[in-house]
């Protein structure tokens, strides 16, 4: 009745914050813009997204988030405690709060205990961890407590998680440190080094967004015209490109998370790997909007793969579930971590 149950999707190119009976309330990227001058944050979220390439040199955008783990402890405390301001007001900054947050599969125990200190911090007065496959199955609504297998790949901005999944835990699991932030930097490098010209992080993710494609049909072209500055001459100069090209580009990286995929699917028993071809591979998270990589991905493993439903909440939305299932959760091995806060004893 006193308490509020919150679950954070704390991800390297966003945050999501789901809350019981609200769903999610919050996605806003994870930047946070600060003055150097002065060490004053001047911006968070969105406004900060928006200044990132566009503001004087000593105002810089920092992502206090990499690979899915914590790079810059102090600015991620100040840009969750942002968030939540932002979304508990009135009487519901007065309740007690259970935090579950996710993290990467790969995340080593140094950097669960940072995230876990983190929403100590913010006021959590218990805080869980769960893997992000895990979290993203339960909020995909994969029935993960019979012993069934289940394949869920997560393609966040800074990590891609793939994992095999049934009787309610992982059983083979695969971390890659690569996602949309990578496809952003495939792009930034190749538009450079084959057109010669400049472009900034808000146009590689418009180039991806628009027309980034990793099956492109032979039929159909699209086509983009983007702006940069030119090498050569130094000035402003744009040019047209093609999803071929931007396939081309992220070629690369795609590979990697499909190698990953084979690596689980050869580690993966007998008996779950049949369960995953009657139900193929559910790919979640913002990398799983990619255009054509459930087509790519059943051609090369013969696997049918799929989007779910809401890929980019799907990981929020678990977190959230999860902590009405925390008993079972901590039965079957699925918590990483927990904290409590300590109370301060007044004699």
């Amino acid at each position: 009745m006193w308490g509020m149950d919150i679950g954070i999707d704390l991800g390297t190119a966003n945050v999501l914050i789901f809350m019981k009976n609200s769903g999610v309330v919050l996605r806003e990227p994870s930047v946070v813009a600060v003055d150097q001058n002065t060490d004053r944050i001047l911006a968070v979220g969105n406004e900060a997204k928006n200044m990132l390439g566009r503001t004087p040199c000593n105002v810089v955008a920092i992502r206090p988030l990499k690979d899915g783990v914590i790079a810059d402890y102090t600015m991620t405390e100040a840009m969750l405690r942002y968030f939540l301001k932002k979304v508990i007001t009135g009487f519901g900054r007065m309740m007690r709060r259970r935090v579950m947050i996710c993290v990467p599969s790969g995340a080593t125990d140094v950097e669960r205990r940072a995230v876990l200190e983190a929403a100590v911090e913010i006021g959590a007065k218990e805080a869980f961890l769960i893997e992000e496959p895990m979290a993203a199955a339960i909020g995909a609504n994969l029935d993960i407590s019979e012993p069934r297998g289940n394949m869920v790949v997560d393609i966040g901005g800074g990590t891609t998680d793939i994992a095999v999944l049934s009787y309610g835990g992982i059983v083979v699991t695969e971390s890659l440190r690569v996602g949309g932030d990578r496809f952003d930097e495939n792009i930034t490098r190749f538009i450079r080094k084959e057109y010669n010209l400049a472009i900034g992080e808000q146009t590689a993710e418009a180039i991806k967004i628009n027309i980034g494609n990793s099956f492109p049909s032979p039929r159909a072209e699209e086509t983009m015209i983007i702006k940069g500055r030119d090498l050569v001459h130094g000035l402003p100069r744009q040019v047209e490109i093609t999803d071929r090209i931007i396939a081309k580009a992220i070629e690369e990286t795609v590979n990697m998370i499909i190698e990953g995929i084979r690596q689980v699917l050869e580690k993966t028993p007998p008996e779950l790997s049949a369960d995953i071809i009657d139900r193929g591979i559910t790919l979640t998270g913002g990398g799983a909007l990619l255009k054509g990589l459930p087509e790519l991905i059943t051609k090369r493993t013969l696997i049918p793969a799929y989007v779910a439903d809401s890929p980019l909440e799907c990981v929020a939305i678990g977190t959230g579930k999860a902590l009405d299932n925390i008993d079972k959760l901590r039965t079957s091995g699925s918590l990483l971590g927990a904290s409590r806060r300590r109370e301060k004893r007044v004699l």
